[in-house]
């Protein structure tokens, strides 16, 4: 598929130790061709494309696709490929290191850090959904302008009228001769009507139901924008006053959206190489919702929806079969947990050759129906 969006990734220590090209294998690709080998887990990144039987493993072939380019140039490494992480460049779990700390990652570099290593507490709460480390902040200094007022703090979700407000757009209405007669009539102003301007109304205008009324009030609406020109946000954040620190910031959920996304600030972006900031399905918690969803959708039970289609006795029969099945698969499994090996495509086969041998010998002496 390419570089996908996001993924779960894993080095494999085995293949590439340290000292060697480091290299990323996919999920499939760890239980496929790496089951048995010591893995790192790394686990989401961006824009990554499996490295997994390329030039950087000199003996190893990928089983699910043995044809692969050379090199993925698009990826990009850093020592967590080797089992390190954060400022200290320390393994994780370390078992020097006795501090209880939890690890945050950063959603720019993607590498994890100790929360003690950051330059700033986090949260006591724990109320924020990303942060940006020191590193990020100083190559990316411009996220300084936008902390002073986003980040930390809850940012409300847009409202439909604020949200035109900041695309620059206002609404303009203006009053008919009807809506000024209607106005006098309820401020105690009499107006009478001669028999003539009566009979004009009802010429010129045929209907004079509510519905018509309503209609020509939306008419007279008139969208104006206040500028030809694009408002750059961020030159408008740049105007208050903020301070630069070397330390790593803490955002809240929705911070993104408040990103200018003018045209200097988009090329901006690509020059720094964080075009991703703006794209909302970019977040780990976009990633994780989406799991969520296709979990759900693949939830339905396959056995139910095959039952509600059969008659009494075909249920029962089928039921039978799944319940030896599934004593006898568990029963197989149960080895490899114990012994602590990988279960491989060939085990799964095996399994079911000789499940379908045993239930033919079972068939053979049974007869299922009256003479």
């Amino acid at each position: 598929q390419g570089a996908v969006k996001r993924q779960a990734l894993y080095a494999c220590s085995t293949c590439t130790p340290p000292g060697a090209e480091p290299a990323g294998i996919c999920l499939a690709c760890s239980y496929e061709c790496h089951g048995t080998h010591r893995l790192f887990e790394l686990y989401t990144k961006r824009n990554f494309r499996c490295d997994c039987g390329n030039s950087k493993f000199k003996n190893l072939q990928c089983k699910l696709l043995p044809e692969k380019g050379k090199v993925n140039s698009g990826n990009k490494y850093n020592d967590n490929f080797y089992g390190l992480y954060c400022t200290c460049k320390r393994p994780y779990p370390d078992p020097e290191d006795e501090i209880p700390d939890e690890m945050i990652q950063c959603i720019v570099c993607e590498d994890w850090f100790h929360g003690r290593h950051l330059g700033a507490v986090p949260p006591e709460s724990g109320d924020f959904h990303e942060m940006v480390c020191q590193a990020c902040m100083k190559r990316c200094h411009f996220l300084w302008a936008y902390a002073s007022q986003l980040a930390g703090k809850e940012i409300p979700p847009l409202t439909k009228a604020s949200s035109l407000e900041d695309e620059g757009i206002v609404l303009k209405v203006e009053e008919s001769e009807e809506q000024k007669k209607e106005i006098k009539k309820e401020s105690g102003v009499e107006h009478h009507d001669t028999k003539e301007e009566k009979q004009l109304e009802q010429i010129n205008e045929p209907s004079t139901s509510s519905g018509s009324a309503l209609l020509n009030t939306l008419l007279l609406f008139q969208v104006v924008t206040k500028s030809e020109e694009p408002i750059c946000k961020l030159k408008e954040f740049q105007s208050k006053p903020f301070v630069e620190k070397d330390t790593a910031t803490f955002w809240p959920s929705n911070w993104r959206s408040k990103l200018c996304t003018c045209e200097d600030c988009l090329k901006m972006y690509s020059e720094l190489e964080v075009q991703f900031l703006t794209d909302e399905c970019d977040t780990v918690l976009a990633y994780e919702n989406k799991g969520t969803s296709d979990q759900e959708t693949e939830r339905r039970d396959p056995l139910m929806d095959t039952l509600n289609s059969m008659n009494r006795v075909q249920q029962v029969e089928l039921i039978c079969e799944y319940n030896d099945l599934k004593t006898e698969l568990t029963d197989y499994l149960r080895r490899f947990a114990d012994e602590g090996t990988v279960v491989k495509r060939e085990d799964i086969q095996h399994f079911f050759e000789e499940f379908q041998s045993r239930k033919r010998r079972r068939t053979n002496r049974m007869q299922y129906y009256c003479s």
